[in-house]
């Protein structure tokens, strides 16, 4: 354990001994498509996300880039009738999400793979019958280029981990963990981040 706490110390020591902290606030935006796990019958759904963030660059292979988005989020379903019947319908989970994501630069270059949370707060929805939850915790992993003027593009996984329905015993006799209805959502952007002099 000493040995541990000892290495994670050295490493930390080295990347604020050679730090310039640079600090660049930024615009992101892209496409989502999202679904929900374990429904039947389903398909993703495709809308978008827009938000700011502020990238923390402590030096050239690593920063840390808090950020605000909305996201509109969801999938596509089937809804059925008393009747028999049945009709597509999107359904809509919109949420602003507040996340960090710690980024990680091969040889300093533009190259980036990312990984952080996120709390997502729900802000709207299209449910009749039912009342998703109003938050979600997530898990955003990507990878990612940045060019020489600021411009970045990403692509990132979002894992849900709360279910949408606040279910909190998986593995009870009626509701097994195969039953949790997570949100998924591929992200594929573009960013931006001003230099500040």
């Amino acid at each position: 354990m000493k040995k541990i706490v000892l290495i994670a110390f050295v490493l930390l020591a080295g990347i604020t001994s050679q730090a310039q902290v640079r600090v660049s606030p930024g615009l992101r935006g892209g496409l989502n498509v999202s679904t929900l796990t374990n429904i039947d019958d389903n398909s993703s759904k495709t809308d978008f996300y827009v938000g700011g963030l502020v990238n923390i660059r402590f030096n050239k292979f690593f920063s840390l880039q808090p950020e605000v988005t909305y996201s509109r989020q969801g999938d596509e379903g089937r809804e059925y009738f008393d009747n028999g019947s049945s009709r597509r319908i999107n359904y809509e989970l919109n949420y602003l999400t507040l996340g960090a994501v710690a980024k990680f630069n091969f040889q300093g270059k533009g190259f980036h793979v990312l990984a952080g949370p996120s709390l997502d707060v729900k802000v709207g929805d299209n449910y009749i019958n039912s009342n998703p939850e109003g938050f979600d915790l997530a898990i955003v992993g990507g990878v990612g280029y940045t060019l020489p003027n600021g411009l970045t593009f990403e692509a990132r996984i979002k894992q849900g981990l709360v279910d949408i329905y606040g279910y909190d015993n998986y593995y009870n006799d009626d509701y097994y963990y195969n039953d949790v209805i997570l949100n998924q959502v591929f992200q594929i952007g573009i960013s931006y981040t001003f230099k500040m002099k």
